[in-house]
């Protein structure tokens, strides 16, 4: 390609500050430094994630920022000393890096690495690449990075810890769910719940997320799997992906999570807390069984004051635990869920509603913010 060494200008969707809609801008996108890799963006999907930096409560907040976390692309050029990587390789961009040298990623207990080290606020870690310098320039200003990888602009810079190769024939407009989505939801399931055959489960939540879970629990053997949202529209994509009972908080004449422990003779052994907040974390902590149930956080909220846990709920075998990006290893594990989509062990098209062009990503927002879409894919 012409475009090696020179600064690439595109389009980009800029944040420039809370509560305002991103703008479609013309960014200028340097050229990657060492252990960098420059990507042309394909296409890219938002979630929840990247509206909480632009959500008036959230504290946290770092303007005018390029967000977007979960994408696909082709690898443009890469700097010095990129080994892994070649123009026109096909990419997923991560978000949770992997150095490969850090005392967590050398753990078989975690997916975290020490690149991220603010776990308060760990959008805080990737705003800027290892110089502390942006590669992204709007109209005479530097633009913040977000979470390491900005994928709202047709190029991007990534560190080449933040990556991963797909093979050459992999479809990007579905293997972009695997930068957050997908991996999330079922990686919740299979790595770190570990849903054994047999076992009931409920999923909080139906989203890209809580669907992804959903897949989890079928494919992992689960004999009831109880799908919650407050859009019952959604309910015959879950049943139609394995979801054996779907509830509606709203219609019900009592709490949802005593409505679970009624129907399952005590409870479930598995929830999946794929919303955020504190109201429905209690739910799902509520309509765990005892000695042994298992309440899995997934979900955030901006704002959240978090969630009282007595000693004796403990005590009686009730386990809380949480995850990012669903357990999974990056570097490892995506290419290899990329060849089990390729192999039809699931299908990422179920988690799609929407197709627009990148220019329409303030309705993409519109759709997600009134329950309306569960995936949108914004192509460039």
């Amino acid at each position: 390609m012409g475009t090696k060494g020179k600064v690439i200008k595109c389009k980009a969707a800029v944040a420039w500050e809370a509560n305002k809609p991103l703008s479609i801008e013309e960014v200028e996108v340097a050229p990657p430094k060492a252990h960098e890799v420059r990507i042309q963006i394909i296409a890219t999907t938002l979630c929840h994630t990247d509206a909480h930096m632009i959500h008036p409560q959230y504290e946290g907040a770092f303007f005018p920022v390029i967000l977007g976390h979960e994408a696909a692309g082709i690898v443009e050029s890469v700097g010095p000393e990129v080994t892994n990587f070649k123009p026109g390789d096909k990419v997923i961009p991560l978000y949770m890096p992997q150095c490969g040298k850090c005392k967590f990623c050398l753990s078989p207990h975690t997916n975290f690495c020490g690149k991220l080290r603010n776990f308060r606020n760990p959008f805080d870690d990737q705003k800027l690449m290892e110089d502390k310098s942006s590669r992204f320039t709007c109209k005479g200003k530097p633009i913040y990075h977000f979470m390491g990888t900005s994928t709202f602009s047709q190029y991007t810079v990534v560190s080449d810890t933040n990556l991963v190769k797909v093979d050459d024939d992999a479809n990007l407009e579905r293997v972009c769910l695997l930068g957050c989505a997908f991996s999330t939801g079922y990686g919740a399931v299979v790595n770190v719940a570990k849903v054994t055959p047999g076992s009931t489960c409920a999923i909080f939540g139906l989203g890209g997320v809580g669907f992804a879970a959903v897949i989890g629990c079928k494919l992992a053997g689960a004999s009831r799997i109880i799908a919650i949202d407050i859009k019952s529209e959604k309910f015959a994509r879950a049943k139609a992906l394995g979801a054996t009972d779907c509830l509606n908080p709203g219609d019900l004449d009592k709490p949802i999570q005593e409505v679970i422990v009624e129907i399952t003779n005590g409870g479930v052994d598995f929830t999946f807390e794929c919303v955020g907040g504190a109201k429905v974390m209690r739910a799902a902590m509520d309509s765990i069984t005892v000695g042994g149930g298992l309440c899995t956080v997934i979900g955030v909220n901006v704002g959240d004051n978090g969630l009282n846990i007595s000693a004796m709920e403990l005590l009686m075998g009730r386990t809380l635990t949480g995850t990012s990006f669903g357990g999974w290893k990056g570097m490892e594990s995506v290419p290899k869920l990329a060849a089990d989509y390729k192999n039809k062990k699931f299908n990422l098209d179920a988690l799609v509603s929407h197709t627009l062009p990148f220019d329409k990503i303030s309705e993409a927002f519109d759709l997600m913010y009134q329950g309306k879409s569960i995936r949108t894919i914004l192509l460039f």
